[in-house]
């Protein structure tokens, strides 16, 4: 049977080869949404997240077999066909309630905000993912340990729901009609990346977009505003690993800085962005300011570029063998690839920004 990395391995090709239609789609269409130095820097925040995975799959999913087995109200057959169905649904549900989190609690966000990095929005952006979201995402899911889906079924719907986010991530395809009103897609998806007043924290779905609807976290696209993609408190940065980090980094100083022992608290569990009141004071921030909005694009040589992508195809296959055999590795194995493919990572990003030079988005935003 194959692991669930070994499963990434085979899908990979298939990333790479709808990226590359996507790309050619929107040259032919004069509305190219790619930049090599973006791309890498999502893709690798992919391979990283993948990487922590490794290490951390055993955690989540330990805890949620072990909740299946002692506090189970019942063991549903993982050899019924309507136990995969309802386990997706399931799944999915709950997927909506731990992504509304990642827009509305600050520690969820902290993780989430990877996802939402990118400047640009491409099949690129569908890979970048976080490589922290295991140390408390775990929580949302243990309803259905505890009504009874099997770990089996538990992780193979996972993959089902994560796999089917990956084609909604593209400003080639527009509105689908009757589809966009059950199911998430591009159009709806678009939405939940922007930056705009209006769109957001809404369309949460991760499959199914009805959820929104019925708990009021909907909003369809506006053909007549452009979506801006991004943060709100932008990275500005290629490094893979203070992507993750900078968001907790944030926090923290804004926890220690805090005279409340409340305010410490609340710095964590608060909406993102909020600060307590003394520390905004004493370490103020510019409020948002959408016209203001530039991207980070940070000028190559040929060179670099070209060392940059090198380097980045070398990881690339590192991962891919480390990935599909990584079973079958001692831990100090693992530890020595994964540090290695890290710092593969961290050196194709330090090849991207040899110097800074920012760009108005409204220049390059692309409207659907």
């Amino acid at each position: 049977m194959l692991t669930g990395p070994q499963i990434i391995v085979l899908a990979t090709p298939v990333f790479f080869l709808l990226i590359g239609i996507e790309f050619l789609v929107g040259w032919r269409r004069g509305k190219n949404t790619y930049r090599l130095n973006d791309a890498m820097n999502s893709i690798g925040l992919g391979v990283l997240s993948q990487i922590t995975g490794v290490f951390s799959k055993l955690f989540a999913v330990g805890i949620y077999t072990l909740v299946f087995e002692h506090a189970s109200i019942w063991q549903l057959s993982d050899k019924s066909l309507w136990v995969w169905i309802t386990g997706l649904i399931a799944y999915d549900f709950c997927y909506y309630w731990l992504h509304r989190a990642g827009h509305t609690v600050a520690l969820f966000w902290a993780a989430h905000v990877v996802h939402h990095q990118s400047e640009d929005y491409n099949l690129s952006t569908a890979l970048r993912q976080t490589s922290s979201g295991w140390i408390g995402g775990w929580l949302f899911y243990l309803p259905m340990a505890v009504i009874g889906f099997p770990p089996l079924v538990f992780a193979v719907v996972a993959l089902v729901d994560l796999l089917y986010q990956y084609w909604v991530h593209t400003q080639q395809i527009g509105k689908l009609g009757w589809f966009d009103r059950w199911f998430c897609a591009p159009s709806n998806h678009r939405v939940h990346h922007a930056v705009n007043d209006k769109y957001l924290d809404k369309n949460y779905g991760g499959i199914l977009i009805i959820w929104d609807r019925m708990f009021g976290s909907f909003i369809e696209e506006d053909d007549h505003e452009a979506i801006v993609y991004g943060t709100r408190g932008p990275l500005r940065s290629w490094n893979p690993v203070w992507a993750n980090l900078h968001n907790y980094a944030d926090m923290l100083k804004d926890s220690w800085h805090a005279a409340s022992w409340m305010d410490k608290l609340r710095v964590w569990f608060k909406h993102p962005g909020w600060r307590p009141a003394d520390v905004a004071a004493r370490f103020p921030k510019e409020p948002f300011d959408i016209t203001k909005v530039s991207l980070y694009d940070p000028s190559m040589s040929k060179g670099a570029a070209w060392a940059a992508a090198l380097l980045f195809f070398l990881v690339l296959n590192g991962t891919t063998a480390f990935l599909w055999n990584e079973h079958l590795l001692s831990l100090p194995q693992k530890l020595a690839a994964a540090a290695a493919i890290v710092a593969g990572l961290w050196a194709v990003g330090v090849l991207c920004t040899p110097r800074v030079h920012a760009i108005p988005a409204k220049g390059v935003t692309i409207r659907a």
